[in-house]
């Protein structure tokens, strides 16, 4: 799906207790953590920690300015991981944040981001049978531009 970024996009609104960080070392174990547990509702499956750590850093896209890490007061509850070429490789929101508009404000602040280094759009991909995750990329603006088969 894709997002142009040429109409402008809103400000974030951030709800309440959230603050926003971008990924560092010392919250590798809680991302991956998170990572791992969104992974079970969505399919796929994420590396142990070590081998995770060291393939996120190693990605020739990695910025870590472009992982952005939301906190409640229990621990990390969101992130949106995006790659240089204005892709965002994963969006997981923790369980108990789903439904309140967290993962809406990841992706505004991720398009803003972009916008302000004069991307064009920004691309994610998604599963066809995840119907949320498209009710919610549909919500903020993004359309299918691309259809892929997946292998079961």
């Amino acid at each position: 799906m894709r997002r142009d970024l040429d109409a402008g996009v809103p400000d974030a609104q951030w709800p309440s207790g959230i603050e926003l960080s971008v990924y560092c070392a010392e919250l590798a174990p809680a991302v991956h953590q998170l990572m791992q547990l969104g992974q079970r509702d969505g399919g796929g499956r994420v590396p142990r920690l070590d081998d995770w750590q060291q393939w996120f850093l190693s990605d020739p896209e990695y910025d870590p300015a472009l992982c952005f890490v939301a906190c409640d007061a229990g621990g990390v509850v969101g992130v949106a991981q995006c790659w240089t070429s204005s892709y965002i490789k994963n969006l997981v929101v923790h369980p108990r944040w789903q439904g309140r508009g967290l993962g809406r404000v990841l992706l505004l602040h991720a398009f803003k981001v972009f916008e302000q280094r004069r991307e064009g759009f920004v691309d994610l991909r998604v599963l066809e049978n995840n119907l949320r995750a498209q009710r919610l990329y549909e919500s903020v603006g993004m359309y299918v531009v691309r259809r892929e088969m997946v292998a079961e």
